[in-house]
Protein backbone atom coordinates (compact mmCIF):
# COMPACT_ATOMS: atom_id res chain seq x y z
CA UNK A 1 0.00 0.00 0.00
CA UNK A 2 1.61 3.41 -0.97
CA UNK A 3 1.83 6.10 1.59
CA UNK A 4 0.99 9.63 1.26
CA UNK A 5 4.06 11.95 2.29
CA UNK A 6 2.84 16.23 1.72
CA UNK A 7 5.29 18.87 2.09
CA UNK A 8 4.77 21.78 3.75
CA UNK A 9 6.83 25.01 4.19
CA UNK A 10 6.37 26.17 7.69
CA UNK A 11 6.69 29.47 9.65
CA UNK A 12 6.05 31.18 6.26
CA UNK A 13 2.94 31.90 3.67
CA UNK A 14 5.30 32.30 0.93
CA UNK A 15 6.20 28.69 -1.23
CA UNK A 16 10.07 28.33 -0.99
CA UNK A 17 10.26 30.24 2.26
CA UNK A 18 10.44 29.17 5.73
CA UNK A 19 11.03 25.51 7.18
CA UNK A 20 9.88 22.98 4.70
CA UNK A 21 8.83 19.54 6.75
CA UNK A 22 7.68 16.44 5.44
CA UNK A 23 4.45 15.06 7.13
CA UNK A 24 3.34 11.47 6.33
CA UNK A 25 -0.23 10.43 8.48
CA UNK A 26 0.38 7.10 8.57
CA UNK A 27 -1.35 4.31 7.25
CA UNK A 28 -0.77 2.06 9.59
CA UNK A 29 1.87 2.21 12.57
CA UNK A 30 6.05 1.49 10.93
CA UNK A 31 8.52 0.99 13.09
CA UNK A 32 12.05 3.24 13.90
CA UNK A 33 13.91 2.23 11.41
CA UNK A 34 11.10 2.64 8.57
CA UNK A 35 10.63 5.96 9.41
CA UNK A 36 14.51 6.96 10.04
CA UNK A 37 14.79 5.68 6.87
CA UNK A 38 12.12 7.35 5.27
CA UNK A 39 13.27 10.75 6.36
CA UNK A 40 16.52 10.30 5.43
CA UNK A 41 15.47 10.16 2.06
CA UNK A 42 13.40 13.00 2.00
CA UNK A 43 16.59 14.55 3.13
CA UNK A 44 15.08 17.97 4.56
CA UNK A 45 15.44 19.12 8.70
CA UNK A 46 12.48 17.48 10.01
CA UNK A 47 10.04 14.70 8.62
CA UNK A 48 7.10 14.44 11.14
CA UNK A 49 4.99 10.63 11.44
CA UNK A 50 1.06 10.88 12.64
CA UNK A 51 -1.56 8.30 13.79
CA UNK A 52 -4.47 7.82 15.56
CA UNK A 53 -4.50 8.01 19.21
CA UNK A 54 -7.82 8.29 21.12
CA UNK A 55 -8.48 12.34 20.44
CA UNK A 56 -5.41 13.31 19.12
CA UNK A 57 -2.31 11.91 16.90
CA UNK A 58 0.38 10.16 18.32
CA UNK A 59 3.71 12.64 16.47
CA UNK A 60 7.21 11.99 16.02
CA UNK A 61 10.05 13.67 14.36
CA UNK A 62 13.20 12.81 12.96
CA UNK A 63 15.84 14.74 11.13
CA UNK A 64 18.02 12.57 8.39
CA UNK A 65 20.22 10.90 10.98
CA UNK A 66 17.97 10.71 14.28
CA UNK A 67 14.45 11.38 16.03
CA UNK A 68 14.40 14.60 18.23
CA UNK A 69 12.38 15.31 21.61
CA UNK A 70 10.74 18.53 20.20
CA UNK A 71 9.95 19.88 16.49
CA UNK A 72 7.95 23.12 16.33
CA UNK A 73 8.17 23.84 12.20
CA UNK A 74 7.00 20.00 11.70
CA UNK A 75 4.39 20.29 14.27
CA UNK A 76 2.95 23.70 12.89
CA UNK A 77 3.33 21.84 9.35
CA UNK A 78 1.41 18.51 10.86
CA UNK A 79 -1.59 20.44 12.48
CA UNK A 80 -1.73 22.50 8.64
CA UNK A 81 -1.86 18.94 6.74
CA UNK A 82 -4.86 17.55 9.43
CA UNK A 83 -7.20 20.75 8.75
CA UNK A 84 -6.23 21.08 4.73
CA UNK A 85 -6.61 17.35 4.39
CA UNK A 86 -9.85 17.11 5.97
CA UNK A 87 -9.36 15.18 9.13
CA UNK A 88 -9.86 17.82 11.40
CA UNK A 89 -13.10 20.18 11.35
CA UNK A 90 -11.09 24.02 11.02
CA UNK A 91 -13.02 24.90 13.92
CA UNK A 92 -10.97 22.23 15.83
CA UNK A 93 -7.78 22.23 17.99
CA UNK A 94 -5.70 19.07 17.26
CA UNK A 95 -3.80 17.42 19.79
CA UNK A 96 -0.48 15.80 19.74
CA UNK A 97 1.22 13.17 21.95
CA UNK A 98 4.68 13.17 21.88
CA UNK A 99 8.24 12.89 23.62
CA UNK A 100 7.43 16.54 25.24
CA UNK A 101 4.07 15.77 26.33
CA UNK A 102 0.97 17.32 24.82
CA UNK A 103 1.03 19.84 22.27
CA UNK A 104 -1.88 21.30 20.91
CA UNK A 105 -2.20 23.77 18.02
CA UNK A 106 -5.43 26.22 16.96
CA UNK A 107 -6.42 27.83 13.70
CA UNK A 108 -6.21 32.34 14.31
CA UNK A 109 -7.66 33.04 10.69
CA UNK A 110 -4.61 32.78 8.76
CA UNK A 111 -2.40 31.76 11.20
CA UNK A 112 -2.09 28.38 13.58
CA UNK A 113 -1.06 28.82 17.29
CA UNK A 114 0.81 26.24 19.11
CA UNK A 115 1.16 25.43 22.84
CA UNK A 116 4.09 24.03 23.82
CA UNK A 117 6.41 24.22 26.48
CA UNK A 118 9.09 26.75 27.62
CA UNK A 119 12.26 25.75 27.46
CA UNK A 120 14.20 28.57 29.39
CA UNK A 121 18.19 28.41 29.46
CA UNK A 122 20.50 29.00 32.41
CA UNK A 123 23.98 30.90 32.17
CA UNK A 124 26.70 28.63 30.94
CA UNK A 125 30.22 28.76 30.11
CA UNK A 126 30.69 28.25 26.74
CA UNK A 127 33.22 25.26 25.56
CA UNK A 128 36.23 27.21 23.58
CA UNK A 129 35.65 25.30 20.12
CA UNK A 130 32.07 26.85 20.17
CA UNK A 131 32.98 30.29 20.05
CA UNK A 132 35.92 29.28 17.49
CA UNK A 133 33.83 27.84 15.23
CA UNK A 134 31.04 30.60 15.51
CA UNK A 135 33.41 32.94 15.16
CA UNK A 136 31.90 35.75 16.69
CA UNK A 137 32.24 37.62 20.15
CA UNK A 138 29.42 36.52 22.61
CA UNK A 139 27.72 38.92 25.38
CA UNK A 140 25.91 35.86 26.81
CA UNK A 141 26.51 32.47 26.93
CA UNK A 142 23.18 30.24 28.21
CA UNK A 143 21.82 26.96 27.76
CA UNK A 144 19.22 24.30 28.22
CA UNK A 145 18.21 20.33 27.78
CA UNK A 146 18.73 21.13 24.35
CA UNK A 147 21.05 23.92 22.93
CA UNK A 148 23.45 26.40 23.69
CA UNK A 149 21.99 30.22 23.61
CA UNK A 150 24.49 32.72 22.38
CA UNK A 151 23.73 36.49 22.09
CA UNK A 152 25.83 38.74 20.26
CA UNK A 153 25.68 42.98 19.76
CA UNK A 154 23.75 43.14 16.69
CA UNK A 155 21.80 41.75 13.96
CA UNK A 156 24.99 42.32 11.70
CA UNK A 157 26.65 39.97 13.40
CA UNK A 158 23.94 37.22 13.36
CA UNK A 159 23.66 37.92 9.63
CA UNK A 160 27.27 37.96 8.75
CA UNK A 161 28.01 34.64 10.64
CA UNK A 162 30.06 31.42 8.67
CA UNK A 163 30.15 28.90 11.18
CA UNK A 164 32.41 26.04 10.78
CA UNK A 165 30.09 23.32 11.39
CA UNK A 166 32.90 20.96 11.71
CA UNK A 167 33.52 22.18 14.72
CA UNK A 168 30.13 22.08 16.12
CA UNK A 169 29.36 19.01 15.18
CA UNK A 170 32.10 17.97 17.64
CA UNK A 171 30.32 19.80 20.59
CA UNK A 172 27.65 17.70 22.49
CA UNK A 173 24.57 19.31 22.28
CA UNK A 174 21.29 19.44 20.17
CA UNK A 175 22.22 22.69 18.31
CA UNK A 176 23.01 26.04 18.72
CA UNK A 177 21.01 29.26 18.72
CA UNK A 178 22.48 32.86 17.67
CA UNK A 179 20.33 35.53 19.01
CA UNK A 180 20.64 39.49 19.10
CA UNK A 181 17.93 42.35 18.91
CA UNK A 182 16.46 43.48 15.91
CA UNK A 183 17.46 46.48 14.23
CA UNK A 184 13.95 46.72 12.59
CA UNK A 185 10.98 47.64 14.02
CA UNK A 186 9.07 44.96 12.74
CA UNK A 187 10.80 42.19 14.80
CA UNK A 188 11.95 42.44 18.17
CA UNK A 189 14.81 39.88 17.38
CA UNK A 190 16.77 37.58 14.99
CA UNK A 191 18.29 34.53 15.25
CA UNK A 192 19.57 31.43 13.12
CA UNK A 193 20.15 28.17 14.37
CA UNK A 194 22.87 25.31 13.26
CA UNK A 195 22.86 21.92 14.65
CA UNK A 196 25.08 19.65 12.86
CA UNK A 197 25.48 17.36 15.40
CA UNK A 198 21.93 16.00 14.20
CA UNK A 199 22.37 16.16 10.46
CA UNK A 200 21.58 19.64 10.36
CA UNK A 201 23.99 22.45 9.34
CA UNK A 202 21.30 25.13 9.53
CA UNK A 203 17.56 25.51 10.52
CA UNK A 204 15.96 27.40 8.12
CA UNK A 205 13.07 28.25 10.93
CA UNK A 206 13.53 26.71 14.47
CA UNK A 207 9.97 26.69 16.29
CA UNK A 208 11.59 24.69 19.24
CA UNK A 209 14.42 27.48 19.30
CA UNK A 210 11.85 30.36 19.76
CA UNK A 211 10.37 28.29 23.14
CA UNK A 212 13.82 29.39 24.78
CA UNK A 213 13.93 32.45 22.94
CA UNK A 214 10.97 33.53 23.81
CA UNK A 215 11.18 33.47 27.36
CA UNK A 216 15.04 35.06 27.15
CA UNK A 217 13.51 37.94 25.29
CA UNK A 218 10.39 38.26 27.05
CA UNK A 219 12.84 39.09 30.29
CA UNK A 220 14.50 41.44 28.28
CA UNK A 221 12.57 44.08 26.49
CA UNK A 222 10.06 43.40 29.11
CA UNK A 223 7.33 42.30 26.38
CA UNK A 224 5.35 38.85 26.54
CA UNK A 225 4.31 39.00 23.04
CA UNK A 226 7.32 38.99 20.78
CA UNK A 227 8.29 38.66 16.93
CA UNK A 228 10.88 36.83 15.43
CA UNK A 229 12.73 36.64 12.10
CA UNK A 230 14.71 33.95 11.97
CA UNK A 231 17.69 35.21 9.25
CA UNK A 232 18.56 31.85 7.19
CA UNK A 233 18.60 32.37 3.46
CA UNK A 234 14.80 30.72 3.28
CA UNK A 235 14.15 33.28 6.54
CA UNK A 236 10.64 32.79 8.89
CA UNK A 237 8.92 34.49 11.23
CA UNK A 238 7.74 33.15 14.41
CA UNK A 239 5.31 34.68 16.94
CA UNK A 240 6.08 34.06 20.52
CA UNK A 241 3.92 34.68 23.08
CA UNK A 242 5.44 33.79 26.96
CA UNK A 243 3.09 31.92 29.49
CA UNK A 244 4.98 31.18 32.39
CA UNK A 245 6.56 28.26 32.15
CA UNK A 246 4.68 27.32 28.34
CA UNK A 247 4.85 29.31 25.25
CA UNK A 248 2.49 30.39 21.59
CA UNK A 249 4.30 29.56 18.70
CA UNK A 250 2.37 31.24 16.20
CA UNK A 251 3.03 31.20 12.66
CA UNK A 252 1.78 30.18 8.88
CA UNK A 253 2.54 27.26 6.46
CA UNK A 254 2.08 26.76 2.89
CA UNK A 255 1.82 22.97 0.97
CA UNK A 256 4.05 22.93 -1.72
CA UNK A 257 4.17 19.28 -2.72
CA UNK A 258 2.10 15.61 -2.80
CA UNK A 259 3.41 12.41 -3.36
CA UNK A 260 3.37 8.76 -2.49
CA UNK A 261 6.01 6.35 -1.06
CA UNK A 262 6.08 3.03 -2.73
CA UNK A 263 5.69 0.19 -0.40
CA UNK A 264 9.30 -0.68 0.18
CA UNK A 265 9.15 -4.70 0.88
CA UNK A 266 10.65 -5.06 4.60
CA UNK A 267 14.27 -7.02 3.78
CA UNK A 268 14.64 -4.09 1.59
CA UNK A 269 14.98 -1.41 4.86
CA UNK A 270 18.16 -1.21 6.02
Amino acid sequence: MRQPIIQVDAFTNEPFTGNPAAVCLLIEPRDERWMQNVAREMNLSETAFLHRQGDGFQLRWFTPTTEVDLCGHATLASAHVLWEEGHIEPDQPVRFYTRSGLLTAVRKGDWIEMDFPAEPERPATAPPELIEALGVMPEYVGRNRFDYLVSVASEDVVWAMNPNFALLKAIPIRGIIVTAPSSSETYDFVSRFFAPRVGVDEDPVTGSAHCCLGPFWSERLNKSELIGYQASARGGVVRVGVKGDRVILGGQAVTVLRGELEDVPAENVK
